[in-house]
């Protein structure tokens, strides 16, 4: 239910993040405890502050079930608590871990009413990093915006409380990055998802378009970055036969070999001997940077691709929207019923998918389609023919670079929150 990084030694503060899901803690939650903790380690002693770190995720449709394990391997807060004990923490904090008198409780990911909740609970103040909206600049007492346009949204009363310190994705590639030689072979990334509904289309999917481009042409490298909620084991299941859409394609993994003295950690080989190397390390950004085009599933990948301008290629293939039994939440629930399910798949097919709304996070903050989106009854075929004709044709590929970069904010937003957060504890220490 919750986890302890040790016996807590007495704390005058408690820093409490509210997330949700991988992407948000991999690139907003860690990010910012990094820094927090830059910020703390290089002050004088008499300027050093006593908080303990922690961690509380929230209910989350997005979200894999995978997080708590995640968060509690990075050793890097006194207290991680699960998104299914949420409303047990709610109700009887105390019975999950001490709390100091005060307290500041940070919202990077969910529900931005998940972290007023607690913070109310909790008599602590409250921090919101508003990404495209603040929902309750009522009852936050700070409110880190993105950018301008979400501050004039606030009510005039409550503006004074936002401060706009940009993008926390714009500080991605701020990371010290390694200089990799992959040689001068073409390098495309395969990301099909994290979440098991997403696996469950993505690994038959990608791993039949992994033969088409392979077979195409031999000069193109192949990589997947394995997001850290997945495991080697789940890339073997849902390649087999238990997973009920793999009999709509033919590829399969043949086997697995793990591979040392190397930037990977792993080597798969499908049925028709096509290569696609794994590489476990997250982030993995040195590597990704080297890549000349990325094929993705819709979700945070797109944001973190487009941080580090890597053109890519959008797919949801909605061919199999009927097995929404392997859905998270209420769609998982009622997509048992047979009738329900078919009602639903009908209204997302024939309504939702031709509002002509975006699915990746570039177009929706550029407005208009600056990467491909192939939604629909699209194949594996189709998808490699693209991505051979995409290498083939550099300027499509530096257009989309230049697109990726003029949607880029300005670094800083992590430093900024971080000091936002460190000023907050030392006000209220």
């Amino acid at each position: 239910m919750y986890f302890e990084l040790t016996a807590m030694k007495k704390k005058s503060i408690a820093v409490v993040f509210i997330s949700n899901g991988p992407g948000e803690l991999s690139t907003w939650v860690r990010p910012v405890i990094d820094y927090l903790n830059k910020i703390n380690d290089t002050s004088k002693n008499i300027d050093k502050l006593n908080f303990s770190i922690r961690l509380v995720l929230v209910p989350c449709p997005n979200a894999t079930g995978k997080e708590y394990e995640v968060a509690k391997s990075w050793r890097k807060f006194d207290l991680v608590t699960e998104a299914k004990s949420f409303w047990k923490l709610l109700i009887r904090p105390y019975q999950y871990a001490k709390w100091p008198e005060k307290g500041i409780v940070i919202f990077l990911g969910g529900d931005q009413f998940w972290s007023v909740l607690l913070a109310k609970r909790l008599g602590y103040i409250n921090i919101t990093y508003a990404e495209w909206i603040s929902r309750w600049p009522r009852w936050n007492n700070v409110i880190a915006a993105m950018n301008k346009k979400v501050k004039k949204s606030i009510p005039q009363k409550y503006r004074d409380r936002c401060k706009v310190i940009g993008d926390l994705m714009a500080d991605i590639t701020n990371n010290k990055e390694i200089a990799l030689n992959l040689g001068e072979k073409k390098w495309i990334a395969l990301l099909p998802g994290s979440k098991k509904a997403k696996l469950m289309v993505g690994i038959p999917f990608f791993l039949e378009m992994a033969d088409y481009i392979s077979n195409n042409n031999k000069n193109i490298n192949l990589i997947i970055p394995l997001a850290p909620t997945t495991s080697i084991r789940e890339y073997l299941f849902f390649q087999s036969n238990k997973n009920p859409i793999t009999k709509h394609y033919s590829s399969k993994i043949k086997k697995i070999k793990q591979i040392k003295s190397s930037v990977f950690d792993y080597v798969i080989e499908t049925s028709n001997n096509t290569k696609i190397y794994l590489i476990n390390k997250h982030p993995c950004y040195e590597v990704l940077k080297n890549c000349d085009l990325a094929i993705t599933t819709v979700g945070a990948n797109t944001a973190e691709l487009a941080s580090l301008t890597i053109p890519m290629i959008v797919v949801l293939p909605t061919q199999h929207l009927n097995v929404m039994n392997a859905w998270d939440g209420i769609f998982g629930i009622i997509g048992k019923i047979s009738f329900i399910n078919k009602f639903f798949t009908f209204i997302i097919k024939n309504w939702y998918l031709k509002q002509k709304k975006f699915f990746a996070w570039p177009n929706i903050k550029a407005k208009k389609l600056i990467i491909p989106e192939r939604i629909g009854k699209i194949s594996p075929q189709q998808i490699a023919n693209e991505a051979i004709f995409l290498l083939n044709n550099k300027k499509y590929l530096r257009e989309q670079k230049n697109n990726l970069s003029k949607q880029r904010g300005k670094t800083g937003a992590v430093k900024k929150l971080a000091y936002i957060i460190f000023n907050s504890i030392k006000k209220h220490s």
